[in-house]
């Protein structure tokens, strides 16, 4: 499982990260998964966008930022992109056509794909090659 997680990081140009918020943690099932990937060139300067939908839950975002910059990931954003799901559509559908939700996670891909862009110069002017 481990082996597998960090072939889908490696091959992934990006990572996004929407985490609920419990006791003002990350849950230990996303912290154990990131564990996994300490250490592990698959994850260095790999841009990662976090995604909050509930705008009261703040303190797990934070130590979830914390965590991938001590793991040298990219945050695309210092801040989450907050995504208000409560009492809203849960459809794609319904996500897309609401301009409350769909805006910020327009705002995160289009970070992305400039966060992208940089990683993958960076990465390609390293004079080791990443895995």
């Amino acid at each position: 499982s481990v082996q597998e997680l960090r072939a889908h990081v490696q091959a992934a140009d990006a990572v996004v990260i929407c985490s609920p918020e419990y006791a003002h943690r990350v849950p230990g099932s996303l912290k154990n998964a990131l564990d996994w990937l300490v250490s592990v060139p698959e994850v260095v300067f790999k841009p990662v966008a976090l995604v909050n939908a509930s705008p009261r839950a703040f303190h797990a975002q934070a130590s979830l930022a914390e965590t991938l910059r001590t793991m040298s990931m990219a945050l695309v954003s210092e801040q989450p992109f907050v995504v208000p799901m409560s009492g809203r559509g849960t459809t794609a559908t319904e996500i897309a056509s609401d301009p409350a939700l769909a805006a910020p996670l327009s705002d995160c891909l289009g970070a992305l794909v400039v966060a992208v862009a940089r990683y993958r110069q960076t990465v390609a002017s390293l004079p080791i090659r990443m895995p």
